[in-house]
């Protein structure tokens, strides 16, 4: 009897055992905690667009529910949905798909835990760019995969090459993850690029490509996105692509995220849906249905107002001696480099040991919640997300740059802003 008491007292499965909670929902987290302390803390944490969902989205969501679009919806999607999406890989990628090689998933995490769980085996590798979205290492990790990680230097401006790439590969690799623009640096790699890391699969038939694009339509100075299958139409088959409308439309509480691929891995993909969630809500997706094909202005205007937060946060962080940080190309974080501050003693004599530290004390002295490096496999860098207004970010930037201000360092400031 004890032993069994002893069992229903520890329910937790081993296999969560690695695995943390989401490192910015964390965050947030700990700053929501102290806000109801009475503290003035600004929440640079989650990666969520400061602006309402346009209207004529909205709208569409009241009309679909006042016709009686509110009973379950099919697993995978409703067809409406899934004609928009392929209007859309076909009007922005140049990419042609049918509606049973899409998938419609409660969010973009979605669709990515639905691919591996239908396509990994215990052991089977996925190859990660550091630095990468934390949890596409708990994803693999919760389900007996193991993740590789392909460390991406600011110098490398945060992408994995094609030689990094080809010797990483190995026959139990199962999955290349790219994001891109990625989250947290905002890299994205050209079409010459993306064609260089093609012809390297080219040669490793068992590995499949899951492209994340979610940030595909946040990308600044001009810059053109070219889609992972479309810069290899040889390896369409072999890819995966994610995306979905919580970044471009403003859609994250909405939670649809869609994805295209080939159509046994899209069948296996729904059937792993039917037995978590069924599908994703019918209401949610006449409105992402309105997104996708109704005017796209207000992608326009997200767009223009994230680039000049990005230029804000980039010429404010480069001022601040000891950090660094390249402009990112696209999405909406600053991953800034803190390496100069590690060593470095609080007022309090507390020796800061790494960027987890770091953003500790950020969070304590300065009141600004960001996230560390850490989260994403590549240290010592701490992100912030700059979906916020120009008054929240000038803020936030004179906290910190107020509070490394008060930490003594013993040793000349060796790296250069970049």
């Amino acid at each position: 009897m004890r032993h069994i008491v002893s069992e229903l007292l520890n329910p937790v499965s081993s296999r969560l055992a690695p695995i943390k909670p989401s490192a910015s929902a964390w965050v947030s987290q700990a700053a929501k905690a102290l806000k109801s302390q009475g503290h003035d803390v600004i929440d640079m944490g989650l990666g969520e667009p400061d602006f309402d969902t346009p209207s004529h989205i909205v709208e569409a969501a009241y009309e679909a529910a006042k016709a009686g679009q509110t009973r379950y919806p099919p697993t995978g999607g409703t067809a409406e949905l899934k004609q928009a999406v392929v209007a859309k890989f076909k009007r922005e990628n140049e990419l042609d798909y049918s509606n049973s090689q899409i998938i419609i998933s409660n969010g973009a995490k979605q669709v990515i835990f639905n691919a591996l769980m239908a396509s990994l085996e215990p052991g089977h590798e996925v190859l990660l760019c550091a630095p990468y979205f934390g949890q596409y290492k708990d994803m693999v990790l919760i389900l007996g995969g193991k993740p590789i990680e392909l460390s991406c230097s600011a110098d490398d401006k945060f992408l994995a090459s094609a030689a990094a790439l080809d010797a990483a590969i190995t026959g139990n690799t199962r999955w290349l993850i790219l994001n891109a623009p990625s989250n947290p640096s905002g890299a994205l790699y050209s079409a010459q690029q993306l064609d260089d890391i093609g012809d390297v699969l080219n040669r490793h038939p068992q590995v499949m490509v899951m492209a994340d694009e979610i940030y595909e339509h946040i990308l600044f100075d001009d810059q053109k996105f070219v889609s992972f299958a479309a810069a290899n139409p040889q390896l369409k088959e072999r890819t995966l692509i994610v995306n979905g409308v919580s970044k471009a439309y403003a859609m994250t509480g909405w939670r649809i995220g869609y994805g295209a691929g080939n159509q046994a891995l899209i069948n296996a993909m729904v059937t792993v849906q039917s037995q978590i969630s069924s599908g994703a809500c019918s209401v949610a997706q006449a409105a992402a249905a309105a997104a996708l094909n109704g005017p796209q202005d207000s992608v326009t205007e997200f767009r223009i107002a994230f680039e000049r937060r990005r230029d804000l946060v980039v010429s404010r962080i480069q001022a601040i001696d000891g950090l660094t940080l390249d402009a990112p190309a696209g999405a909406f974080y600053a991953f800034v480099g803190c390496d100069y501050f590690i060593g470095a003693t609080t007022p309090q004599g507390k020796t800061i040991e790494d960027d987890t530290q770091f953003t500790q004390y950020l969070l304590e002295d300065a009141k600004v919640a960001a996230v560390a490096g850490s989260a994403y496999g590549l240290s010592p860098f701490f992100r912030l997300s700059t979906a916020t207004s120009d008054e929240v970010l000038n803020q936030a930037i004179d906290r910190i740059a107020e509070s490394i201000a008060k930490l003594s360092i013993n040793r000349e400031i060796t790296n250069i802003n970049r």
